[in-house]
């Protein structure tokens, strides 16, 4: 088995980027580590400079697939490219809540033009945001809603944007049933009450690097107690970075500090935490 995930690593990763040579780090058993960071924004400004060497540092730690997020038309079309030039990057679609304001039923048709594409593997991330409010309440709701019915035309699960929001997102999701193929609450930042009425209507909870925070009760509770079937992780990067790094921009490798944590809360063996978490994103994304 060992010599196959070798083997996997030599083919696929010298491919994934450039002609740089991947070495996959083993642990002490002589057993690759493998972690998905399924929330990451890798078309932003911060890494400009060096994505490169990002994408490098987060194979080496064993960080296998991260799949980058659209938050409007022009980012879900660089995702997309993203994920075309590298084979363990995926991307999705989608107009954040705070770029609702700019959406209109052109942008939406330009990314309905997308939504086919073998790479893109999610619409999101979409949602409601009432604590910056970038954009009218009323508009999130409406761009939300027609979005949520997008993704269900497509068979896409969807990427949720949730911030004191909840009852609000909550009744949309409720209202709307099964016209999407479900999905995730990203950066989930309710309480275990609101957490498992979002798992009972189907979602996965996705935990961010915030749950490394000492005052972070609330999401470590929920970290430790939701069924592990339910349980994505991710960073966000490059926002949200988890301890020892807070302070630094957040990057695809540092997920596995996130992962460490919620292990450690779980009482659960690290790498029987990212093997569960990874097949969680296989499954809902349906990737190969």
């Amino acid at each position: 088995m060992i010599t196959h995930f070798i083997e996997y690593a030599t083919y696929l990763l010298p491919k994934a980027v450039g002609s740089t040579i991947i070495h996959i780090r083993l642990n002490h058993n002589g057993v690759i580590e493998m972690l998905i960071d399924s929330h990451a924004h890798l078309d932003m400004p911060e890494f400009e400079k060096d994505r490169e060497q990002v994408l490098e540092r987060a194979l080496e730690g064993g960080v296998t697939r991260v799949i980058t997020i659209g938050i409007d038309l022009p980012s879900s079309l660089k995702a997309l490219e993203l994920a075309n030039k590298y084979d363990f990057i995926f991307s999705t679609i989608g107009y954040h809540p705070h770029n609702a304001k700019d959406a209109d039923d052109s942008t939406l048709e330009e990314l309905a033009k997308l939504g086919r594409e073998p790479k893109v593997i999610a619409w999101g991330e979409i949602g409601l945001d009432f604590y910056r409010r970038h954009s009218p309440p009323e508009k999130q709701k409406r761009i939300f809603e027609e979005q949520l019915d997008m993704a269900g035309h497509f068979d896409l699960p969807v990427i949720i944007h949730d911030r004191d929001a909840h009852r609000e997102v909550f009744e949309i999701l409720k209202e709307k049933g099964n016209t999407s193929r479900k999905g995730v609450i990203h950066c989930f930042s309710g309480d275990y009450k609101m957490a498992m009425a979002f798992i009972e209507m189907g979602f996965h909870i996705s935990i961010p690097g915030t749950v490394t925070y000492k005052k972070a009760s609330v999401v470590q509770e929920v970290a430790a107690s939701i069924p592990i079937e339910s349980l994505l992780i991710e960073t966000d990067a490059p926002f949200l970075t988890p301890v020892p790094e807070r302070g630094k921009r957040n990057e695809p490798l540092f997920v596995t500090y996130t992962a460490r944590k919620i292990a450690e809360l779980r009482q659960m063996d690290f790498r029987e935490l990212a093997r569960r978490t990874s097949e969680n994103v296989n499954r809902l994304f349906r990737l190969p």
